[in-house]
């Protein structure tokens, strides 16, 4: 049996139109392929994987690294922005969603064979809650058209 985390979790793309357009976006996590490595998949078909670390720090404040920025919005919502020449895509998730995945995955990290733990892993503390933030900043996105390692 794999020990890959594979979740399912609801976001929004957010443009400068009145509503936003709902996407289904899979998370992914395999230690065994890449430990330090979370990916988040469109049904278009673009997959983006990118440090987890950069996901967990940008649910507590703004983070950038290389072509992928995560930041909280507010309270409840994180959102994430795929970078590239063409343009900029911004989805907004549910804080909590993308917690739990990570729960999930360093859960994982921790059993997985042969896969050495990480700072949170090993203090026992994994990631942590949400803190708040001030508004978002306005982008025009687009739909994400490269893949980043």
């Amino acid at each position: 049996m794999s020990p890959a985390v594979m979740e399912n979790a609801r976001g929004r793309i957010v443009t400068d139109a009145p509503q936003y357009r709902p996407v289904r976006v899979s998370l992914r996590y395999d230690p065994t392929e890449d430990p330090a490595s979370v990916c988040f998949s469109f049904p278009s078909g673009r997959e983006w994987t990118f440090p987890r670390e950069l996901l967990e720090t940008g649910l507590k404040a703004p983070v950038r690294r290389g072509d992928i920025e995560v930041w909280p919005c507010g309270r409840v919502q994180a959102v994430v922005e795929f970078h590239t020449r063409d343009g900029v895509a911004v989805v907004q998730f549910e804080a909590k969603t993308l917690l739990r995945f990570l729960r999930h995955t360093y859960a994982v990290a921790a059993t997985a064979p042969g896969t050495a733990p990480t700072a949170a892993t090993a203090s026992g503390s994994g990631p942590a809650t949400a803190a708040p933030a001030t508004a978002a900043p306005a982008a025009e996105p687009t739909t994400p058209t490269a893949t980043t390692a």
